[in-house]
């Protein structure tokens, strides 16, 4: 496992929360963070059908191109009621002309489980999956989960994307309506997070 001993580390998205989240989470190591806005990078295509696959594209892509280590995640949902749907589609099934729409992917989603007439509990997890690339090629990587169901009908306007109808297992509030210093807690990228921190920062 190797160590991260730089103090400068690119986060390799466009997602001002998701910057947000990891910022809060490395605060306590003193490294400057950037974003792709920051070096005027792309988004790489995601071409892989694995989230392991999509963070390797993003944290290789960010680090060739500045130089600098850089961190990638790749999140999602897997319903599996849906077979594990939308998985890496996650954010593909909110995509619109105008942007991305969660509650229509949110909608989607229960639309079609009760298609499926999907039994109760409808069982799901958070998957994450960070990547920590360096220049030379080589790479760390941390998959993270949470276990929950998906409940209807949406709850809190909390989070982002489909927090309003993920009920963490344990909980009986949803994402969406829980503090986000309590769910960066819990999350899915706080269990990646936990094991990043313990294999290269630790």
């Amino acid at each position: 496992m190797r160590k991260f001993d730089g103090k400068q580390l690119v986060v390799a998205t466009h997602n001002k929360g998701k910057l947000a989240e990891i910022r809060d989470l490395l605060s306590p190591y003193g490294i400057t963070l950037t974003s792709n806005d920051d070096h005027g990078l792309p988004e790489p295509d995601e071409t892989e059908t694995t989230f392991v696959g999509n963070a390797r594209i993003k944290a290789h892509a960010a680090a060739k191109a500045t130089g600098l280590p850089a961190l990638a995640d790749d999140s999602g949902i897997e319903i599996d009621g849906l077979g594990g749907a939308p998985g890496v589609y996650t954010a593909d099934w909110a995509e619109t002309p105008q942007g991305r729409d969660f509650d229509m992917a949110m909608t989607r989603s229960w639309s079609e489980l009760e298609d499926a007439n999907a039994p109760y509990p409808r069982t799901a997890r958070f998957c994450s999956t960070l990547v920590l690339a360096w220049p030379d090629g080589h790479d760390e990587v941390f998959p993270g989960v949470m276990e929950g169901q998906i409940v209807w009908p949406m709850r809190g306007d909390q989070g982002h994307g489909y927090d309003p109808i993920f009920q963490p297992s344990g909980y009986d509030v949803t994402f969406g309506e829980m503090d986000r210093w309590e769910k960066n807690k819990i999350s899915h990228r706080a269990d990646a997070f936990a094991k990043l921190v313990a294999g290269c920062f630790a």
